[in-house]
């Protein structure tokens, strides 16, 4: 209950700021240790909400090939430890490509979750060169992202 009550703040709170202006910059975060997240992540995915900010981790389950349709994306699937599956689209023309990435790697997030009914997407890995968005990252192998 408590998780459902603090997404709905967390909802009308975002939908607040858009609707007197904006975020401008500012979005909080749902993170904490990754049990945690990954509740947020699968309460998200269960009710069909997106346009959370999250942190959390996952093991590289596939590789995909980069998406070149306007701003080109790195994309890798990343199963959670509760299982969920998520897609990481990391946009590698405002951040580097997150190199010697590997099936079985561990990667941490901070990015926005979107819903899809695959299991979601997470975005915004990277910073907003117009400082609009929270910044987000990619941690891989001691080395950040973003």
């Amino acid at each position: 209950m408590r998780k459902v009550l603090l997404s709905i703040v967390f909802v009308g709170g975002a939908l607040l700021a858009l609707q007197r202006g904006g975020l401008d910059g500012w979005l909080p975060a749902l993170s904490g240790p990754a049990g945690d997240a990954d509740a947020v992540l699968a309460d998200a995915f269960e009710r069909r909400v997106g346009s959370l900010q999250v942190e959390g981790a996952g093991e590289v389950v596939r590789l995909l090939p980069d998406d070149r349709d306007g701003s080109r994306h790195q994309r890798f699937v990343l199963r959670l430890d509760s299982g969920q599956t998520v897609l990481v689209a990391h946009n590698i023309d405002l951040a580097p490509r997150v190199s010697g990435l590997r099936e079985g790697d561990r990667v941490a997030f901070f990015g926005e979750y979107e819903w899809n009914e695959r299991g979601g997407v997470i975005h915004w890995t990277h910073r907003d060169p117009q400082g609009r968005h929270v910044a987000g990252w990619l941690k891989h192998a001691g080395r950040t992202y973003q």
